[in-house]
C-alpha cells in the first residue's frame, strides 16, 4: 500500500534531488471538505476544487514540471451520479476551469476521454479552450469523461489503423503510446492521490505503469503547497533509494 501522506511538518525536496517530469493528479474529496466546512450546498466542494487547479499549475510550473494530468470526471460518474449534481459539475467545467486555463498563461489544454458525454455548451467550451491554449510550453491533460479501458482501445485503433503493411504483428508499445489523448510525454512518474484512499481509479493505467503513488490524507481543496512539497520529497526518497 502506498504511504499515506504526514499531516506534520513537509520535508524539503533536496537541490538536485529527482523531480517528477510528469505529474498526475486524482483529487479527490471536494464533498468531505464542503461538509467539514459546514457548507449548506457541498457541491460548493467542487467549484472550491475547481478554482485550486490554478495553484497546482502555480506550484507545478515554480518546480520546472511541465506535464499534469488531471483527474477531473470519469464516465462511469456522469452516468451514475444524481442529475443535478452533474448539471453543476458541467457548469463548472464549462466555465471555471477553461477560463482557469487560460489565465494560467504557459499551459496547454488537452483533454482525455468521451466529451461526447457532455453537453454540447460544455464540449464547445473545452474544444475551444484546446485551441485558445495552443503552442504554450507547458501540457495540461484533463482527464474528463474518462474511461481507462476505452482510453487504450482507441489508441489501439489509430495505431492499427496507421500501420504501414497492415501486419498487426509490427505494432509496438512506442506506436500504442504515442496515439493516446493527451500531452506529448506520456509515461506519468509521480501520483498524487488526495482524500485518503489509495485506489487508482483507473487513472491512467497505461501511462502510469511506472508511476509512484502518493496519498495526501486531506480533501483536495485544502491541499497545500506545503503537501504538494511533501509528495514531491517522497518521490525523490523514492528514486534516489531505487538508484
Amino acid at each position: 500500500m502506498p504511504p499515506l501522506a504526514a499531516a506534520s511538518s513537509a520535508t524539503q525536496v533536496q537541490v538536485g534531488a529527482p523531480r517528477p517530469r510528469h505529474l498526475g493528479l486524482i483529487m479527490d474529496g471536494n464533498r468531505r471538505w464542503a461538509r467539514a466546512e459546514g457548507l449548506a450546498d457541498i457541491s460548493e466542494g467542487h467549484r472550491a476544487g475547481a478554482e485550486h487547479l490554478t495553484d497546482l499549475l502555480a506550484w507545478a510550473s515554480a518546480r520546472g514540471i511541465d506535464h499534469v494530468s488531471v483527474y477531473v470526471l470519469s464516465a462511469d460518474n456522469i452516468r451514475k451520479r444524481d442529475s443535478l449534481e452533474m448539471q453543476f459539475l458541467f457548469a463548472l467545467i464549462e466555465t471555471v476551469i477553461p477560463d482557469r486555463v487560460r489565465a494560467a498563461e504557459r499551459w496547454q489544454l488537452h483533454i482525455s476521454g468521451d466529451l461526447e458525454l457532455l453537453p454540447s455548451s460544455t464540449r464547445d467550451a473545452l474544444l475551444t479552450a484546446v485551441q485558445d491554449t495552443k503552442d504554450r510550453p507547458g501540457h495540461l491533460t484533463l482527464a474528463i469523461g474518462y474511461d481507462a479501458h476505452q482510453d487504450i482501445l482507441d489508441a489501439l485503433r489509430r495505431a492499427v489503423t496507421d500501420l504501414p503493411s497492415g501486419d498487426p504483428s509490427s505494432l509496438t508499445v512506442e506506436m500504442i503510446s504515442s496515439r493516446l489523448a493527451g500531452g506529448p510525454v506520456k509515461d506519468i512518474d509521480l501520483i498524487i492521490r488526495t482524500g485518503g484512499d489509495s485506489r487508482t481509479s483507473g487513472f491512467f493505467p497505461w501511462q502510469s505503469k511506472s508511476a509512484e503513488l502518493y496519498v495526501s490524507p486531506g480533501p483536495w481543496p485544502a491541499f497545500t503547497e506545503r503537501d504538494f512539497d511533501e509528495a514531491l520529497a517522497y518521490y525523490a526518497a523514492r528514486r534516489m533509494s531505487a538508484q
